[in-house]
């Protein structure tokens, strides 16, 4: 009888030490995990190769066979612009629905008038796709979706002002501050920040995996994210070649853009239940993504107009900027756009060749589009 009595407390023991154990490790991990700041300067200071790429001769970029599992499905089967078209759709309506009019009126007038100005919603649909790619439902990852691009927005209102890029249109439309005025325009960037973290709670997740996606968003936008790239960049105006690198930009960039691309698909991939490892992968693609939404955004504002943008063209120029172009040339800047999206597609493999499609064509989207 004592015997079985033991047995049974130690059973029990097993047990619980099991439970605690896979309760503890996601918990674990995450606390162990890099922080946004210190992986991306990994990311960064990976780049050994980055000294022999600037000093290789500028040559023809052969198309390599591409894999059949992963790469001839998106360019074959997969419809992207449907797709994009569909995404957009169900994008805007669910902002249009998350920013009512109400009072103040100004506010609510100057919030909606930035947010639903006619913009790519890459970041959102992202979010979407990466939902998608582990296994999720779109609608528990469209309040984040929407959550990323009211971030996004506001960024692009605070990037436009006066004291900042001092830019006068934005997505073919007068900026926030020359349509409402520079004190609407702050205070409205400030809701939009607010409500992005209000909006995005109200997704039908975990606790514990909103938790985990608030602290990634909130972490994106801070002075390990968005404004730390914005920081670097305004303190960057003016420089001399001679006195930066290639790591300098990537700093810049990597934060001010790359981080909320990368974020967007991270929240889409928590939300969806994605695995530790699933998440990674995910993190990786998208940073790799970021950066050539980056590069590319940099060419064509030294290759096409304002009017071909619905921006400034050569703005960046104009103010002195770092810019790709300007750091590597313009054909260096166009063979490291094939070179980031290689990389990017090389962390999708071991995911569905369904699911993993939308990333793929979205990849060849970024690095292809001409505005």
């Amino acid at each position: 009888m004592e015997a079985q009595i033991l047995f049974l407390y130690l059973s029990l023991l097993a047990l619980s030490l099991n439970f605690l154990f896979q309760y503890l490790k996601p918990r674990l991990s995450r606390m162990l995990q890099p922080s946004l700041e210190t992986q991306a300067k990994a990311a960064i200071l990976s780049r050994k190769e980055v000294a022999e790429f600037l000093d290789s001769p500028i040559v023809e970029v052969v198309e390599e066979e591409e894999d059949e599992d992963i790469y001839t499905i998106s360019s074959s089967t997969f419809d992207f612009d449907p797709y994009m078209a569909s995404k957009a759709e169900a994008v805007n309506k669910a902002l249009d629905e998350a920013i009512p009019v109400g009072e103040p009126l100004k506010i609510h007038e100057a919030m909606r008038y930035a947010v639903l100005a006619a913009g790519k919603r890459v970041r959102p649909i992202l979010c979407l796709a990466s939902c998608g790619l582990v296994g999720g439902e779109e609608n528990a990852a469209m309040p984040a979706a929407c959550a990323v691009e009211m971030i996004h927005t506001m960024s692009l209102i605070k990037d436009d002002l006066p004291c900042m890029d001092n830019d006068d249109l934005r997505r073919g439309k007068p900026t926030t501050h020359k349509a409402f005025g520079e004190g609407i325009a702050i205070l409205s960037g400030g809701a939009l920040l607010s409500l992005a973290f209000e909006h995005m709670t109200t997704a039908e997740i975990s606790s514990e995996r909103m938790v985990w996606a608030v602290r990634e968003l909130a972490r994106s936008i801070g002075t390990r994210g968005l404004v730390a790239g914005q920081a670097k960049d305004i303190s960057s105006e003016g420089l001399e070649l001679n006195d930066v690198g290639l790591e300098h930009l990537e700093f810049i960039h990597v934060h001010k853009t790359a981080v909320l691309l990368e974020t967007a698909a991270v929240l889409g991939a928590i939300i969806g239940g994605g695995s530790d490892e699933e998440i990674e992968s995910v993190r990786k693609f998208a940073r790799c993504i970021g950066l050539l939404f980056q590069v590319v955004d940099d060419i064509l504002d030294e290759t096409k107009s304002s009017e071909e943008l619905g921006k400034t063209a050569g703005k960046d120029q104009l103010l002195g900027k770092l810019t790709y172009p300007k750091l590597m040339g313009l054909e260096k800047s166009k063979e490291f756009v094939k070179r980031l999206t290689k990389d990017a597609r090389q962390h999708l493999h071991g995911f569905s060749t369904e699911k993993v499609a939308p990333l793929v064509a979205l990849t060849n989207f970024i690095a292809n589009r001409n505005k």
